[in-house]
């Protein structure tokens, strides 16, 4: 079976050299994710940007948390839900909040409920929503924006979770202590 490099600085195409850099810039350290996507340059700048994009949504850090862990649990990606757990504690959202959506658990309030049903909803139905499904949502006080701005979040964690998967990146260390496997 191939291994799937994990670039550096020195190692990664000359296209990417400058997006590891921002990494470390941001992170401290080049997360393991971007290592892996260094190897396609525009896929590794299309991640950095929906990313980026999606934190300057109208979602707060408890939504940006809801949306971000409800594509990564319903994907069953181990590297994305420690990487988030971590992340989420650093934007100081709740540690209950993060538990719930690790474990499937009910939300803490009925618009994060609603927030994340529809998250799970436009995941598993590929964005084909019923009017009930939509009802819900906007009765939660949500708007088409937020709704649009779901499949951005959707967008970006596609790309981490399903480069994860087929390259089976190493949860980083920092992360390693927030594991996760998917419940049988």
């Amino acid at each position: 079976m191939k291994v799937f490099k994990k670039h550096d600085l020195d190692s990664a195409p000359k296209e990417s050299r400058v997006l590891l850099e921002n990494s470390q810039k941001a992170f401290g350290r080049i997360p393991g994710l971007h290592a892996v996507m260094a190897e396609a340059p525009g896929l590794l700048e299309g991640y950095q940007l929906l990313h980026k994009l999606f934190q300057e949504s109208s979602f707060n850090a408890e939504e940006l948390t809801v949306v971000w862990q409800t594509i990564n649990v319903e994907h069953g990606c181990t590297y994305c839900v420690p990487a988030h757990t971590g992340i989420a504690q650093m934007m100081n959202v709740a540690p209950a909040l993060t538990e719930a959506l690790r474990n499937k658990g009910p939300m803490p309030t009925a618009k994060l409920q609603a927030l994340h049903d529809t998250t799970l909803a436009i995941v598993r139905k590929r964005g084909d929503l019923s009017d009930e499904d939509l009802e819900a949502f906007w009765a939660a006080g949500y708007e088409q924006r937020q709704l649009l701005e779901i499949i951005l979040g959707v967008a970006q964690k596609v790309m981490s979770n399903y480069v994860n998967h087929i390259a089976k990146t190493p949860v980083d260390e920092v992360f390693r202590k927030f594991a996760w496997q998917p419940a049988a």
